[in-house]
């Protein structure tokens, strides 16, 4: 079973949205967010209280998808969504 690993940078509501859409995909019974324990700061910040670091947060979700044709259809409803949101995605691959 294919574990797809999201991360999304953006608001609140648009972490939700994407979330709500990976609901949506029959066939799924398990979208989680994952609480990151240690705050990310960007790389390039030499302040984790600049305006541009307050204004999008760091969601990670993971989904569990039956099989590869499943996770396909997540990635896809997951880009999909982030970009007409405007937010940033990632899918995170396990090493």
């Amino acid at each position: 079973m294919p574990m797809i690993r999201i991360r999304l940078i953006g608001s609140r509501e648009e972490a939700d949205t994407v979330i709500s859409a990976l609901h949506g995909i029959d066939g799924i019974e398990h979208v989680e967010e994952i609480d990151d324990l240690v705050p990310q700061m960007r790389d390039d910040s030499s302040s984790s209280e600049l305006v541009d670091d307050s204004e999008g947060h760091l969601y990670t979700i993971e989904v569990d998808a039956p099989d590869d044709l499943y996770a396909d259809a997540v990635r896809g409803v997951a880009e999909v969504e982030a970009n007409r949101l405007n937010a940033g995605i990632e899918f995170v691959e396990d090493d």
